[in-house]
């Protein structure tokens, strides 16, 4: 007789769930197997990279198969089979409900450890938005020191994005429609320069003194302006997700043999170097603490752009 979910893994979990299409999140209370962070609190008899107490983090991916060229190559994030940590199904048939609860069971292959000067607060965000934006930074050679980089956007994936490329020692220019951004980005973040890309001169100002730009903006937006910007060879690598397809003139590519790619998080044996270096470089995510019970206020703020620059939820603040 088949074994349900509940009689294979009996550990009672209490999170909270959306469960219909409003969005709206409540307590749920389930039993189980985003970017999490927490403490150690049991171990598998198999488990020899954790022990009791170790502070740790699960990122995007808590499953893949372990056996195609992408995995082969530590690239399990593009693995054909990779299963993410919310709302897909796992391989016993059980649903990975994300990282909203008190306690997650994961394959120790994508645990990641944290370093003891790392704050959990601030590492948890590093887990998506980090990855996100460091591995695109390796991969295109965007992490030379002496390189001129943009960085669309100063959001979530931006400020990281900034923080990472000027610990790598690349000279780095905000590129914002608000300019009401620039202090914070240049005196608080660390930009070296800004640049309102709704302004012509500025623009212009800056044509073709950029090796790359990392654009992480997911709302629909104009591509040529930006082109404009990089040097021969350049690189214009998109890490946000806009929703309806962008405008990709041809000439401009052609002009000046450059280069529009893509990057999505990374793989573990990345994510674990990209720790390593924020603890090195003593990087974190700027965050905004909040109990469990204040989330959908949260996302009422997020549609807003609203925070500054992410939400962390404790869960230990939460009440069942």
């Amino acid at each position: 007789m088949a074994i349900s979910p509940e009689q294979e893994h009996p550990v009672k979990a209490f999170g909270w769930a959306a469960r219909d299409s409003s969005g709206h999140l409540s307590p749920f209370r389930f039993s189980r197997r985003h970017e999490i962070v927490g403490v150690v609190t049991e171990v598998g008899t198999k488990v020899t990279k954790f022990k009791v107490g170790d502070k740790v983090g699960v990122g995007c991916l808590v499953g893949s198969c372990h056996s195609c060229e992408n995995c082969a190559n530590d690239r399990e994030n593009y693995c054909p089979e990779m299963i993410l940590s919310y709302k897909r199904k796992y391989y016993d048939g059980t649903i990975t409900y994300g990282g909203y609860s008190d306690i997650m069971v994961a394959d120790e292959h994508f645990v990641v450890a944290i370093p003891d000067n790392l704050p959990l607060g601030g590492v948890a965000p590093l887990l998506c938005a980090g990855i996100t934006v460091y591995s695109p930074l390796k991969y295109y050679g965007l992490d030379r020191p002496g390189l001129h980089l943009g960085v669309v956007g100063l959001g979530g994936l931006g400020h990281m994005a900034v923080k990472f490329a000027k610990a790598m020692g690349v000279k780095v220019t905000v590129i914002s429609t608000s300019p009401g951004k620039k202090q914070e980005a240049m005196e608080r973040i660390g930009a070296d320069s800004f640049l309102v890309s709704h302004d012509q001169e500025q623009m212009q100002s800056a044509s073709e003194t950029m090796d790359g730009i990392i654009d992480t903006v997911s709302a629909v937006h104009p591509l040529l302006h930006l082109l404009g910007l990089l040097k021969r060879d350049g690189k214009l690598v998109m890490v946000g997700a806009p929703e309806k397809p962008l405008e990709l003139p041809a000439f401009p590519l052609l002009n000046g043999r450059k280069f529009v790619g893509g990057s999505s998080i990374g793989g573990l044996k990345e994510t674990r170097e990209m720790i390593n270096f924020a603890s090195e470089h003593s990087i974190t995510s700027d965050i905004e603490v909040i109990s469990m019970d204040y989330v959908n206020t949260a996302m009422e703020r997020l549609a807003k752009a609203d925070v500054r620059y992410r939400f962390v939820i404790d869960i230990g603040k939460s009440t069942a």
